[in-house]
């Protein structure tokens, strides 16, 4: 055995190495060795994408929290609102009632004008009449089996007893106790009723301060009326009215913003 210096030996091994890792011309390059360094390319420019977009956020952060806490602050500010506006309708009652002090007809006039108009508080006689889905679904009845609009109340029912109800000689009405004024709208969305931009399911409550007789002939003469009663016997809606001996709707004090107005002829 012949053996070499340890200069000898180490310069053998680079030779080696280095014929090891020439290319050979004879053998094909294989073709994960173009594949992966494109792989990484890729992978690196999505890397890098990912994290200009996310700006040092998660990308896939709970935007539920965010939206909670955006409907709290609306609700914040919306009673912040609805506080100021109730403190500025008390200071324009008491700088009304100053100024009309020296004026008693004026102010009678104004009292009974604000009366008519919904602006105060009303109680007496009356009537409550209350109107609600049916509980029974369409396979419920078989082979006749209704439309599914047939089953709940719709805005044209309750806008036919609330014109019944008036033209019975109510002098003060509620809609689930919300008072209606004469620019008040009454609005379906679904099954729910939209009043003076409050959402309410049903039943649908309507109170009005009257003559409960008077008011009772007129919801039975009243077409619309009977047509609910009808489907209400057909398909198992809600109708009741009960006479009120003595109750208290309260006084409007939502937005009195008129966007159209036409004098009376």
């Amino acid at each position: 055995m012949v053996v070499q210096g340890g200069g000898a030996s180490w310069q053998l091994v680079f030779r080696r190495l280095a014929r090891g890792l020439r290319p050979r011309r004879d053998r094909r390059r294989s073709v994960w060795s173009v594949g992966v360094p494109l792989i990484a390319l890729a992978a690196g420019l999505l890397f890098t994408t990912s994290a200009t977009t996310a700006d040092g956020t998660a990308l896939r952060d709970d935007r539920r929290l965010q939206l909670t806490q955006l409907i709290a602050e609306k609700r914040k500010r919306l009673e912040a609102n609805e506080k100021r506006a109730a403190d500025l309708l008390a200071r324009v009652d008491q700088e009304t009632a100053r100024l009309t002090e020296l004026d008693k007809p004026a102010r009678d006039q104004a009292v009974a004008l604000r009366q008519s108009a919904g602006f105060s508080k009303l109680s007496g006689p009356g009537m409550t009449v209350t109107l609600n889905d049916s509980p029974r679904r369409g396979s419920d009845f078989g082979d006749n089996a209704p439309n599914n609009d047939d089953l709940v109340v719709h805005q044209g029912d309750v806008q036919a007893v609330v014109n019944a109800l008036w033209a019975g000689g109510a002098e003060a009405m509620t809609i689930m106790d919300v008072r209606v004024i004469s620019t008040s709208a009454v609005r379906c969305v679904g099954n729910t009723l939209l009043l003076h931009g409050q959402v309410f399911s049903p039943p649908f409550k309507i109170t009005a301060i009257g003559e409960p007789t008077t008011m009772s002939r007129a919801l039975d003469s009243a077409e619309g009326v009977r047509e609910f009663r009808q489907a209400a016997a057909d398909f198992g809606l809600g109708y009741t009215e009960n006479v009120e001996k003595n109750v208290t709707v309260q006084a409007y004090d939502g937005s009195t913003d008129l966007r159209s107005a036409q004098a009376a002829q």
